[in-house]
């Protein structure tokens, strides 16, 4: 069965390999050489057999096609209503005619199902929430990520992100050296102004263990700096692990359920070893949901719960601000119109959005609500690992215009996202359509509001 030196159905596992597909140029050769790739019909069918069980089986039968399902996608929306966006059309023409086929399908049918399946759903869950059966096409769409990746047919930076958590754990080529040594450098660069400032790592019995998201050590480090002084502020006992540090997974994103083991445990080990009182996760949604929601499962937790007690990072400072360790200056809150970008994975998945409208009454005087909002919120449109994918650019762009018009109804200039992919999209979407907004996380926005203790202040200098 034909397959390429760059697309074939070999997960990466070496730097050589991983390498080769970095220096394809926008993906070229590994494109091409999948217009050639087999499909492993008996290998495909025998995977059905095996993971295809009752309840995706029962979805696909029950499903009766009334389309209640359409108005809650916000590409069907976007897109004029497109009938081809109806998530349960997209899912019956794809996962639906594999299981019927019973694995015989071909090539071009495959490329139809990776295309379906990354570039026209972020699996965002919402179009659970409005089917009469509780079909939920999100999970559906993940399993069919799966099989994709099973037989090569997965986008190319996804194929890269997946042996990034196999090579080095992490989404990016971020080595364990190359995080102590960014955790280090933060704490030398702001020592200065705030005395006493630690990153402890690999501090054992702390009251929590950080973990992050693999871009803040690589482009973003000033957020580690922002969260450690914001735990400094707040006497937090925390620590950092040295190795296990990393709570996303584009493996998640791949369909790559092995790699997904293998990144969360690291976690997991993390977590026996320091042995914290709980974790308590960076401002992201996906790291959220693959490590606390997923997680257990992958790793074979018949608990379903993570190793320990895990808060995401709205957990945190609403508990901070409910307490008084963290205090907010009257004077200094938001005074303009402000509007908060809900994330699918932890606001619909996961239930925060109280915390996250505690923070917003604490540290805003104007804050004006999407409609729909909370865990009916649209997503960003970057979700599920669009806002990385070159092949599905176009159709991702189209599908930001949902949010658009989410965040122009507000008439709010500042829009706060605690998740990365919200973030990035919610930017993006600003450079593309320019209707004037601005975008934040919620650390640098805590610092410029929140009251330093005296002691905590760096002594003035003498004359």
């Amino acid at each position: 069965m034909a397959q390429g030196k760059l697309c074939n159905r070999k997960p990466v596992n070496t730097r050589e390999e991983l390498k080769a597909l970095l220096d394809d140029k926008n993906g070229a050769q590994y494109y091409q050489e999948m217009n050639q790739l087999d499909v492993d019909r008996e290998a495909l069918y025998n995977t059905l057999q095996k993971t295809c069980k009752s309840r995706l089986r029962t979805w696909l039968e029950i499903c009766a096609r009334c389309g209640l399902c359409a108005d809650s996608c916000f590409f069907y929306l976007a897109n004029q209503r497109d009938p081809k966006q109806v998530p349960s059309y997209k899912i019956q023409s794809t996962l639906g005619e594999i299981v019927r086929r019973k694995g015989n399908v071909d090539n071009a049918f495959m490329q139809t199902v990776m295309d379906t399946a990354w570039g026209k759903c972020t699996c965002c869950n919402r179009c659970a929430m409005y089917c009469p059966f509780g079909i939920d096409m999100g999970v559906m769409f993940g399993y069919l990520r799966g099989l994709c990746f099973s037989q090569g047919f997965v986008p190319w930076e996804l194929k890269i992100g997946s042996g990034m958590h196999r090579i080095y754990n992490a989404q990016m080529d971020v080595t364990s050296e190359d995080w102590v040594e960014t955790c280090e450098w933060m704490c030398e660069e702001n020592s200065e102004k705030w005395p006493g400032l630690e990153i402890p790592i690999d501090k054992e019995n702390a009251d929590f263990i950080y973990t992050v998201n693999a871009r803040e050590p690589k482009h973003y480090p000033e957020d580690l700096a922002e969260a450690a002084i914001l735990f400094h502020i707040a006497g937090e006992n925390w620590t950092v692990p040295s190795e296990g540090w990393e709570e996303t997974s584009l493996a998640m994103f791949a369909g790559d359920w092995e790699g997904c083991r293998q990144q969360v445990m690291s976690v997991y080990s993390a977590m026996e070893r320091l042995k914290p009182k709980r974790m308590v996760v960076t401002e992201c949604g996906h790291a959220y949901r693959a490590t606390v929601i997923e997680g257990p499962y992958w790793a074979g937790l018949t608990s379903g719960k993570t190793p320990v007690e895990t808060q995401h990072y709205v957990e945190w400072v609403a508990e901070a601000l409910k307490t008084g360790k963290l205090k907010i200056d009257p004077a200094k809150k938001i005074k303009e119109p402000v509007t908060y970008q809900d994330s699918c994975n932890y606001i619909r998945n996961a239930g925060l959005k109280d915390a996250a409208r505690y923070i917003m009454s604490q540290i805003a005087d104007d804050f004006r609500e999407m409609s729909p909002c909370k865990e009916h919120n649209f997503c960003c449109g970057g979700g599920g690992g669009m806002n990385g994918l070159g092949r599905y650019r176009k159709e991702r762009n189209i599908g930001l215009k949902v949010k658009r018009d989410q965040i122009l109804a507000t008439g709010a200039k500042l829009v706060v996202a605690p998740c990365h992919n919200c973030w990035d999209a919610i930017r993006d979407m600003e450079e593309i359509y320019e209707i004037g907004i601005r975008w934040s996380f919620l650390k640098p926005l805590l610092l410029k509001m929140v009251i330093v203790p005296e002691h905590l202040k760096p002594a003035e200098e003498e004359e």
